[in-house]
């Protein structure tokens, strides 16, 4: 079976699963969601921590050794040097394989995973990773009346689940099964986001976004010190360097900040089940235009972002803002219904000298006036901002906006901004807009080349942008082709004359027939 057709039958797995799950009755989408992520996280910590293992001691010549099959009082010599090494630990009784397998035979079944997850979350406590690993099971509620009105009924529902999840072929660990957990764990995720609206797409980027972002901070560049996302939601954008680049060349790890909980709890498992380890990312928990968390990681090199579209923030309600060294430099803060551009200067604060930011924005803030267009003087007149990329229509779940790309730099060889009309750059894939590789492809080698395209890109000089009030809306600059069929109307005039002639014709022969059957004879 091809590496396609495995991805296929594994999709295929979890979307039977959820029919019987979601569509049965059971569960709604974010339960069916967050049960379903919690095993799947259970399930490969619990294969990663035995495969760490396994090899540890086979490599001392014992082959046959099974962390899986020895008791758990053999298995505690080995505590502090794992937790130590991989940010936690699962004795061999409470591995998903074990406590699976012992499902239908235990009537405490609920019982036993939340010990088990409480006992993991535990291992940690007075290591480096206790912020890491602590709360990650919050949402896999095993005693929820969603599972069940009763205990018996609960218990039946999650071995439901433990056999779905059991079930999925990841093959053998050693053999690249990361890449199968992280493909699961992103296809629930998209499942999710595609099937509930715009409360399940506010955080999920699409990968082929993704993708075009990540590239565009990466031109030139073989590795970075550190990535960043201010609102990173379940982190896809920050693991897109690591299947970029390798993990090993984001030098100094993952960083990114989520205020909601539940997201915050999905980005930390996103990190563990792409095998980034504790100690190679930071996500925090929080407002990050009110309470950042990384003052003492900034500068990043890549900063990539798809932050909330118009949110509400305090803005100059809070006089503590104005001063903020993120924001004053611009002399104004961005409007309290729309903190877009909170989200730019902050980015902007926090990039290297030798960095890039990708940043995925709503195109009101392009072209508004108010304190967002002084905002927008601020980044022109500093020759802050590179490119502004207009995206297709209905790229993104929850929203059918034709979005756009604002890309920041500070250290740039010109005085000018390069925008790139990409709002034609897509195909039609079920109810959405998709870019392809093609897509992708066109609008990064535009962004390299800078120099003009006819009806795609214009290099503009930030004098004209001034002059134009620091519009920076793409459709400003790129003349749009016109598409319209070209009509000559010589030959027109020339098509009607001879219609025109030939009307006459006919209805000059038509009278002469309606005027012999009148001077004819009935004999």
């Amino acid at each position: 079976m091809s590496r396609e057709q495995q991805r296929a039958e594994l999709h295929r797995t979890i979307w039977n699963a959820a029919n019987q799950l979601v569509h049965g009755g059971v569960l709604t989408p974010v339960q069916f969601m967050n049960y379903m992520l919690g095993g799947l996280f259970y399930r490969f910590i619990s294969e990663n921590i035995s495969d760490y293992l396994n090899k540890k001691v086979q490599s001392t010549g014992d082959n046959n050794f099974d962390y899986a099959a020895i008791t758990d009082e053999m298995a505690e010599n080995a505590r502090q040097a794992t937790v130590e090494e991989k940010g936690f630990y699962i004795l061999p009784s409470e591995l998903f394989v074990n406590v699976a397998k012992k499902a239908k035979d235990d009537a405490n079944l609920n019982e036993t995973l939340e010990q088990v997850f409480k006992n993991i979350e535990g291992s940690a406590i007075g290591y480096e990773s206790e912020d890491d690993i602590k709360g990650l099971f919050d949402d896999f509620d095993v005693n929820s009346k969603n599972l069940g009105d009763t205990v018996p009924k609960r218990n039946e529902q999650l071995r439901k689940l433990l056999e779905v999840i059991g079930s999925l072929q990841m093959g053998e660990f050693a053999d690249h099964v990361i890449d199968a957990f992280g493909d699961a764990y992103e296809y629930l995720i998209s499942m999710y986001a595609a099937n509930s609206g715009k409360k399940g797409g506010e955080f999920y980027t699409p990968q082929e976004v993704s993708e075009l972002l990540t590239k565009i901070t990466l031109v030139r560049k073989t590795e970075v010190n550190k990535v960043y996302d201010p609102a990173c939601g379940s982190g896809s954008l920050l693991l897109n360097f690591a299947k970029i680049l390798g993990k090993d060349n984001v030098r100094q790890g993952f960083f990114g900040q989520e205020i909601i909980l539940t997201t915050y709890n999905l980005c930390r498992m996103n990190m563990f089940l792409h095998n980034i380890n504790f100690d190679k990312f930071n996500i925090a928990n929080g407002d990050t235009l009110k309470d950042p968390q990384h003052w003492d990681d900034e500068p990043f090199e890549a900063i990539v972002s798809n932050p909330p579209y118009s949110i509400k923030w305090d803005g100059d309600d809070n006089p503590v803002l104005i001063n903020d060294p993120r924001f004053s430099p611009a002399g104004v803060l961005a409007p309290k219904s729309k903190a877009d551009l909170a989200f730019v200067m902050h980015m902007l604060a926090w990039l290297a000298t030798n960095g890039t930011a990708a940043i995925v924005e709503f195109p009101g803030v392009l072209y508004r006036s108010g304190a967002e267009q002084k905002i927008r003087k601020y980044l022109i007149d500093n020759n802050y901002i590179d490119c502004v990329i207009q995206l297709p229509a209905n790229l993104f779940f929850g929203t059918s906006i034709a979005t756009c790309i604002i890309v920041l730099k500070k250290s740039k060889t010109d005085n000018a901004t390069l925008f790139i009309d990409a709002s034609a750059e897509s195909v039609h894939s079920g109810n959405k807009e998709k870019l392809t590789a093609e897509n992708i492809d066109k609008i990064l080698n535009t962004y390299i080349e800078r120099t003009d395209k006819t009806y795609f890109a214009r290099l503009v000089s930030n004098a004209d942008i001034a002059a134009n009030d620091y519009n920076i809306a793409v459709s400003s600059y790129v003349e749009q082709e016109d598409t319209r069929e070209v009509i000559d109307i010589t030959q027109l005039n020339a098509k009607i004359a001879e219609i025109v002639k030939r009307e006459d014709e006919l209805r000059k022969a038509i009278d002469s027939i309606i005027a012999d059957l009148e001077g004819g004879s009935y004999e």
